[in-house]
């Protein structure tokens, strides 16, 4: 099937880009990370299996993210929920798997507990729920801290780009969608995939996600000279095989 793309336009005026694969349901559903977006290795290899399955594949891209418009300052959690949860309920229909990298794992977290009649399956790469608490705020020192909290901004060095605006917003916002210091009402099955290497999220952070949901059907794969992106030939065929363990019969 070949690929179409087009804009959602939000009622504030901001387009959210997406790209959809036709096919066979359920609809697998690409979620990037912090800074990250559709194009990138792992949304781009799964656009091609899905292609060659006849499985129908949505990816997309936050606001702030990618293509689409709005300003990444101007973000938060709760906003990219929002943003991918609109996409997903205008452009496709019936059951979902959610592969969500980093930031989108927490965000297809949220979005299961949101659409828990439509998510049958989730696969989490590197994810990272709670990270603008844990992984953020809380190892900033305290001057940083208040000088986000005073001016509404700091600027992070990122080994990934230009430095990263972090924002009063969205750690404020942050705090009112974090999900590990609770059980997780999720009980689809799920996959986690988890690099030992990783720099930036702690691999143990899998093995919390997997304590915390209801789901009994949960599997960590923890790649031991994995780094944060998961994005060699070796770990795209391990998440190949997690996303056709979730596939239907």
């Amino acid at each position: 099937m070949s690929e179409e793309s087009g804009v959602l336009v939000r009622a504030d005026g901001v387009g959210l880009a997406w790209k959809r694969i036709p096919g066979l349901g359920p609809t697998i559903v690409f979620l990037p990370g912090f800074r990250s977006d559709m194009e990138g290795s792992k949304a781009v290899f799964l656009a091609g299996f899905a292609a060659e399955q006849g499985q129908a594949m949505l990816r997309l891209d936050y606001s702030g993210h990618g293509v689409s418009g709005g300003r990444f300052e101007d973000g938060s959690i709760g906003l990219w929920t929002a943003d991918a949860l609109a996409v997903i309920d205008a452009e496709t229909e019936g059951p979902l798997i959610l592969v969500g990298s980093s930031m989108g794992g927490w965000i297809g977290l949220n979005i299961a507990l949101a659409r828990p009649d439509r998510v049958i399956g989730y696969i989490g790469i590197a994810a990272a729920p709670d990270f603008t608490e844990t992984l953020i705020w809380g190892q900033m020192p305290p001057a940083i801290q208040e000088k986000l909290m005073a001016e509404g901004v700091v600027y992070a060095p990122s080994d990934y780009g230009e430095p990263l605006p972090l924002t009063r917003r969205l750690i404020e916002d942050g705090r009112r969608h974090l999900l590990l210091g609770d059980t997780i009402a999720l009980t689809c099955p799920l996959r986690l995939l988890q690099g030992q290497q990783d720099p930036d999220v702690p691999w143990q952070t899998a093995l919390t996600i997997a304590e915390k949901v209801e789901s009994t059907d949960v599997r960590v794969v923890l790649i031991k000279d994995g780094d944060h992106r998961l994005s060699r030939e070796s770990d795209l065929a391990l998440l190949k095989q997690a996303v056709v363990e979730l596939l239907p019969v």
